[in-house]
């Protein structure tokens, strides 16, 4: 039973995380990097690649971020708070340049920051006579950006569920979608981090247990690489809280508990 559970509720993660990509002209990695505010940890490198045929021109660019319970961000630019070599450059096709991150901010954070390093590819000019031999052209120009998240050092989360219960919710459009996905039923999870560091609760195994909705026993263990799907990194600021809905069907109304696993 539970094997068949594991596969419907897989197949459900992978309808969550089908995308309408384009094509991209550069590559950042990686997406996700954790820093501290003093020490050898202050210092970072994110990795650009052109994957475009011709020249790709970039700058660079942060912006602090902070999160509601929801999810919901406000960005702000934080230029000040890094220094960043180089700022800007140009690739060649299948270039790769290493940009290095260094921490110039407090260096006594009272608790973790969350910003976006955001790479912007910039126009380049067409090479000559181009624009005679095929017409118009149109640069189609891409901006991706690293989540960095600067942390007191020797800080650690300290991650609860503080509340977790069966609910019907309305998930987001899927990008490119005009319409949304129908409801979906599922779990509503409020995590609170009492702790000073930040935590990402995609890197555990969420095991659930509760009953379903005839009172019978039911257990659930959702995978890593499920909960990415699902939820991203899973972050959850330093003393501050998330909710995240999850497409879990199956509980009943009554008591869920929700526990951690490496």
């Amino acid at each position: 039973m539970l094997k068949r559970r594991g596969r419907a509720l897989l197949a459900i993660f992978a309808a969550l995380a089908v995308l309408v990509s384009p094509a991209l002209a550069m590559r950042v990695s990686p997406m996700v990097v954790e820093m501290e505010s003093r020490g050898s940890s202050a210092v970072a490198r994110i990795e650009v690649q052109n994957i475009n045929p011709g020249n790709l021109a970039f700058q660079t660019r942060v912006f602090r971020m902070e999160f509601d319970k929801d999810g919901k961000v406000v960005e702000t630019p934080a230029d000040d708070q890094f220094l960043i070599f180089p700022p800007q450059g140009v690739l060649a096709a299948g270039g790769r340049q290493v940009v290095r991150l260094q921490w110039v901010g407090d260096p006594e954070l009272a608790a973790s920051q969350a910003y976006y390093v955001s790479v912007e590819q910039l126009p380049v000019a067409f090479e000559p006579g181009a624009t005679e031999t095929v017409g118009a052209q149109v640069q189609v120009l891409y901006n991706m950006r690293a989540l960095v998240v600067v942390a007191p050092p020797g800080a650690k989360p300290q991650v609860k569920a503080t509340s977790v219960k069966a609910v019907t919710y309305q998930p987001p459009a899927l990008p490119g979608a005009t319409d949304l996905p129908p409801m979906q039923d599922g779990l509503e999870i409020t995590l609170r981090n009492d702790g000073r560091r930040h935590a990402m609760m995609a890197n555990f195994g969420w095991l659930l247990e509760g009953t379903d909705k005839d009172g019978k026993w039911l257990r659930v263990d959702i995978s890593p690489e499920e909960l990415t799907r699902a939820v991203g990194t899973g972050y959850v600021p330093a003393q501050g809280e998330r909710v995240f809905r999850i497409p879990v069907p199956g509980f009943g109304p009554g008591p869920v508990k929700l526990s951690f696993k490496q």
